[in-house]
């Protein structure tokens, strides 16, 4: 694979759409190290500090690329769009008009496309007025300052607030228009590279971090973890279930049409790193329900168990989340009803099952099987390097011993990358193909 990654830089057409990518993605990096107006740095730095011992804000800062931890231009990151994208995914369910437009190929994506992009200016416009309020707020949960005095707006007037959600939302449009950028003139995938590349940014902070705060051999340790990681993930994620299906010959005239066989590829992991992001988002409804609801014991509970990677509590809550989305994420994107009415429709049958009912309960049955390890697997990478680097006694940047809070989302971190990664490569290899090159794939 290696040996032909230079061909990518042979084709002049190929190598200006990696060159411009790059060129946009630095600027997206660019962005989030320049600050919001009207903020104090000096409590910047605190609570980057404390978004190194873990909880929510942690993996907020992920997916911002630390933005958040800046409250950069790019403080938001693409997840106002993102979520934006799976709420119009799961409207096109319930709402008959969204499902029409699903059908009608370019034209209704271009329609989803753009009502996607009003939702994620709205949601853009909730998220940074309440992150305005939360970070003025001393005693606010999500810092985790226990009411140390991090006021990040100390010039709170509706102005000032005004203009702070102006910039961030602004920030959020931008970001959105330069992930369609990579996605029409780069090499594709736009928003998913630019998730891509906030996860990654913080690889060689945590690595430094590691060896700083606990020496070499923890270092080699860690190092072989994540090795270890990315091997299991790319054998997960190129697993299939191939379920086979035949097509009846049809006579038509003098020529006969038909009579292939083929095959519906089920992936292990179907619902991809979704359930992760919904089950965070569910973990974040905590963190403002105990700024805004006057309730000691409640608040209590979301900063010692809600929000903190050492609390049982946590991965028990975290895990329950983690496997009802991806049961719930494949049922949106996989519907066994649509898909044996297809294969009836097209003349096709599975070998051995007959059409219409019996074959939509198979195919029920073999992604509620495949399913369950799908989900077990996603548990696992999102938990366990948080729980082995707890147990191994490692600090954090911070110097925070045995708590894994700096490094408890490495997995989630893996799993994008690599799905990321996996898919990009694809995108290259096929425009390889096209241009004669043998590509990555073997």
């Amino acid at each position: 694979m290696l040996a032909n990654i230079p061909n990518m830089f042979r084709v002049a057409d190929l190598r200006n759409k990696i060159l411009f990518t790059i060129f946009i993605l630095a600027i997206y990096r660019l962005g989030s190290f320049i600050p919001a107006p009207y903020i104090d740095f000096n409590a910047v730095q605190l609570l980057r500090e404390n978004a190194s011992e873990g909880g929510i804000l942690a993996i907020l800062s992920l997916f911002s690329g630390s933005a958040l931890t800046q409250f950069a231009v790019f403080a938001l990151g693409i997840m106002p769009y993102i979520t934006a994208s799976i709420i119009m995914q799961i409207l096109g369910v319930v709402i008959p008009k969204i499902e029409q437009w699903q059908q009608q190929g370019a034209v209704g994506q271009r329609k989803i496309t753009q009502w996607t992009r009003y939702m994620t200016i709205a949601i853009a416009v909730i998220q940074s007025t309440s992150f305005a309020f939360l970070f003025h707020n001393p005693s606010n949960s999500i810092t985790n300052t226990g009411g140390t005095g991090i006021d990040l707006l100390p010039d709170f007037r509706p102005v000032t607030v005004s203009i702070v959600v102006l910039t961030l939302t602004a920030g959020t449009a931008l970001l959105m228009w330069m992930g369609e950028l990579i996605t029409q003139r780069g090499i594709g995938n736009g928003m998913s590279l630019i998730i891509f590349a906030s996860v990654i940014a913080s690889f060689p902070f945590q690595g430094v971090a590691v060896y700083e705060e606990n020496g070499v051999v923890p270092l080699i340790l860690f190092i072989a973890m994540i090795l270890g990681l990315i091997v299991a993930i790319v054998y997960v994620e190129q697993g299939q279930r191939r379920i086979p299906v035949q097509f009846a010959k049809k006579v038509v005239g003098r020529r006969m049409f038909g009579g292939q066989n083929t095959y519906i590829p089920l992936k292990v992991n179907q619902s991809g790193v979704i359930p992760i992001i919904f089950a965070s988002s569910v973990l974040y409804l905590p963190q403002l329900l105990a700024v805004t609801i006057p309730w000691e014991g409640f608040r209590n509970f979301v900063n010692d168990e809600l929000s903190q990677t050492t609390s049982p509590w946590y991965y028990l809550i975290f895990g329950l989340l983690i496997v009802g989305f991806a049961y719930f994420y494949t049922a949106i994107t996989f519907d066994p009803a649509k898909q044996a009415d297809t294969i009836r429709k097209q003349g096709g049958f599975i070998p051995g099952i007959r059409p219409g009912p019996q074959t939509e309960r198979y195919l029920a049955k073999v992604l509620s099987r495949i399913t369950l390890p799908g989900a077990l697997f996603i548990l696992a990478v999102a938990l366990l390097p948080s729980l082995i680097v707890q147990l191994a006694g490692w600090s954090s940047a911070g110097g925070h011993s045995g708590g894994g809070g700096g490094f408890g989302f490495i997995g989630i971190s893996i799993l994008i990358a690599a799905g990321v990664a996996l898919e990009t490569m694809r995108q290259i290899d096929s425009q390889l193909t096209m241009r004669n090159y043998e590509g990555f794939l073997k």
